[in-house]
């Protein structure tokens, strides 16, 4: 069934990890008959955690779709991880959601995850509402989490949906604040009771808070407020969906998704107050001239869609769509935006988990799949050839965990290669170098856990086991002071023998990091066509340093005086000649390690800075200014050498407990200090034995 864009609701779960995000939607499909039966985490059997790795793990590791059919309307609700290391999958989410519900347990309160859904949702102006979930659980708390609520987000916090409780503390069933109406759970069926004696006084606490909220949202209502008039029904929801679209106000809802309490209630307000897609934000788009301009989702316009997420398995390649304007169908042509390639289009389906319902087309506003589009990657529009527009790409924030990866078996890097490749298709949030100088395959990502979960599937997908180590880094070697020496090659065997002499003298020259090569050579003591093999010679010999190995940099190298042969000098002679005057000057010239040094921004909340600059000077991290930013957060700037950042990404999360974060970027080289510097040459010495 097609469905129109007014009555299309997308919406995507947010939260920290185990907040019960999945279990809550397992509840929508159940009491809107979209299952029947429900699962659970636990079991491994649940629509949105369907992946081995999910079923392993018991979390969730990518965003999945589960659109469900209630009152009239499609309610199209994404499931995002809670874990930090696939903050990838969250922002694809957020490119395609109007609205979002953060899910915050009644047990933990405000959690770090909490905090950061609320930070995305800010940055991206959506209206959201808040659930509390849990409510029935042990050590559950309701009031505590939405006082916590109240405190952190003032009176924009407006209460929908409370629990009631017995006098053991145990809830019971929930309250429609805005109806004044009482219900429980009865065999799975939503049955209204009588408000329970003593209840009034909370329903009108309660009701009193919510109208607070309604009358932030306009002056008129303000002044009624003030002036003692109760609202009505009408001007109560008028002022309710227009603060949530306003973001002046956040509703509150709360239930239990193992026993379904709350999930009709949070679905009513899904289709009563959230915005449909065309009342969703604007999105910004580039022309193929480069000219910006706004994106509104329209109905009557010609079709375009965006590229929210691939996935590819062993059932086929998916391309997850949101048609943000027209209808499209299947055999549809249309322009990729990325490549200006035509693409056919496949066919069409409505995803549910894993499994795919084919349909003819898919309507404004809503989200499907394209089956088996080869070229289309995650990010693309297509576009009708009569509109041509680009839509801003997904904000994945830079990957800074790094490991180097490599296959326990010899002669399988292809095998990895090809299976990153692959995995990155569907995740593009991690990134992979061939370093060519270290020759390690280097895999940049989130965090330790999305590397482990990367590994994990190489090895059930494609077959590879891999191991990972520490990356190398890539020191430099240069000299201080000048020396001179002879190098000189003799070789007579029977037949023409070979000959080369040559002095050279080496030189410190620090405005130019690659080895200048110069002659002084008078009266011809070596012939002009020997020049090139001897520049030759020292180059190749500039790949490795004295004292560990490492290219050298910042060298003039000056020929002045040889001598030569007229039978037996070769190119070859020279060449060879030439390195073993390099040999024999280096030592003796005064060499020194070189450590990369990069620029770190570290963006942390206030109360952690102590710590975090504590831990930057036993990096040997120079701090070079902080500055506030709008949200009550600092930025560090630092600069830190790179030996010294390979687990920075665990232990700043560790010692911020995830709430800080932070990019890295190469900058120079620079004098490596003594103890650093024999440390580095032990390692090279221990790799070289390996």
């Amino acid at each position: 069934m097609s469905y129109s864009v007014q009555n299309i609701r997308n919406v995507c779960l947010l939260g920290h990890s185990g907040s019960g995000k999945t279990a809550l939607i397992e509840s929508l499909l159940y009491m809107t008959g979209a299952i029947d039966r429900m699962g659970k985490c636990a079991d491994g059997n649940t629509v949105c955690d369907y992946d081995q790795e999910e079923i392993k793990r018991q979390i969730s590791i990518t965003t999945s779709v589960a659109p469900l059919e209630y009152k009239g309307c499609k309610i199209n609700v994404l499931d995002t991880p809670g874990g930090f290391d696939f903050s990838g999958e969250v922002m694809q989410a957020l490119t395609v959601a109007d609205a979002a519900i953060i899910v915050c347990s009644a047990k933990d309160g405000i959690s770090v995850g909490l905090e950061k859904a609320w930070k995305y949702c800010e940055e991206r102006d959506m209206p959201r509402f808040i659930y509390i979930s849990k409510t029935d659980e042990e050590n559950s708390d309701y009031n505590a989490t939405f006082d916590a609520l109240r405190e952190r987000f003032g009176n924009k916090i407006a209460p929908v949906v409370v629990p009631i409780w017995d006098e053991n503390k145990k809830v019971t069933g929930i309250i429609d604040v805005l109806n004044k109406r009482a219900y429980e759970m009865q065999n799975g069926k939503r049955v209204e009771i009588d408000i329970p004696e003593g209840k009034e006084e909370v329903i009108t606490e309660f009701n009193d808070a919510l109208k607070e909220s309604v009358a932030e949202t306009s002056e008129e209502f303000m002044d009624k407020f003030f002036s003692g008039e109760d609202f009505t029904y009408v001007e109560m929801i008028q002022g309710l969906r227009q603060g949530v679209r306003e973001l002046s106000l956040f509703p509150v809802l709360c239930g239990s998704a193992v026993n379904t309490m709350g999930s009709l209630m949070l679905m009513d307000n899904i289709v009563e107050l959230m915005p449909n897609p065309a009342e969703g934000n604007m999105r910004k788009g580039v022309a193929p001239d480069g000219t910006k301009e706004e994106f509104a989702v329209a109905p009557g316009g010609v079709p375009c869609a965006f590229v929210f997420k691939t996935v590819s398995d062993q059932y086929g390649k998916y391309s997850f769509i949101k048609v943000l304007s027209g209808n499209i169908t299947s055999d549809l042509t249309l322009v990729d935006a990325r490549t200006g390639n035509n693409e056919k289009l496949g066919r069409l389906y409505i995803m549910r988990g894993k499994k795919a319902e084919e349909v003819k087309e898919l309507s404004c506003g809503d989200i499907g799949a394209i089956g088996k589009m080869e070229k289309v990657k995650t990010g693309d529009t297509l576009c009708d050839a009569r509109k041509v527009i680009s839509l801003a790409a997904i904000p994945f924030a830079e990957p800074n965990y790094s490991v180097a990866i490599s296959p326990k078996t010899r002669g399988q890097e292809d095998k990895v290669a090809q299976g990153l490749n692959r995995l990155n298709e569907e995740d593009p949030s991690f990134n992979v170098v061939n370093n060519a100088e270290t020759h390690q395959m280097v895999l940049y990502a989130a965090g330790d856990i999305q590397v482990d979960v990367l590994v994990s599937k190489l090895k059930s997908r494609f077959n590879v086991e891999t191991e990972l180590k520490t990356p190398r880094v890539p020191y430099r070697e240069k000299i201080r002071k000048t020396v001179s020496k002879q190098g000189r090659h003799k070789k007579q065997t029977g037949g023409s023998g070979q000959f080369g002499d040559v002095w050279i003298r080496f030189e410190p020259n620090f405005d130019q990091e690659e080895m200048v090569f110069a002659e002084e050579v008078f009266g011809g003591s070596v012939p002009k066509n020997f020049f090139p093999a001897v520049e030759k010679g020292l180059r190749e010999a500039c790949v490795h340093g004295p004292l560990a190995g490492y290219p050298v940099v910042n060298l003039k190298a000056v020929l002045y005086d040889g001598s030569y042969h007229p039978v037996d000098s070769s190119e070859i002679a020279f060449k060879t000649a030439a390195q073993l005057a390099y040999k024999a000057a280096m030592p003796e010239a005064n060499p020194v390690l070189l450590e990369p040094v990069g620029e770190l921004k570290v963006t942390v909340p206030d109360s952690y800075m102590g710590d975090v600059i504590g831990d930057l000077n036993k990096r040997r991290g120079r701090v070079m200014g902080m500055t506030p930013t709008d949200n009550g957060d600092q930025v560090i700037e630092a600069e830190v050498p790179m030996a010294e950042m390979t687990s920075y990404a665990i232990d700043l999360r560790a010692m911020t407990q995830s709430r800080g974060s932070f990019t890295f970027h190469f900058v120079r080289y620079e004098d490596c200090p003594p103890m650093a510097q024999a440390k580095a040459i032990e390692a090279a010495k221990a790799m070289a034995e390996e």
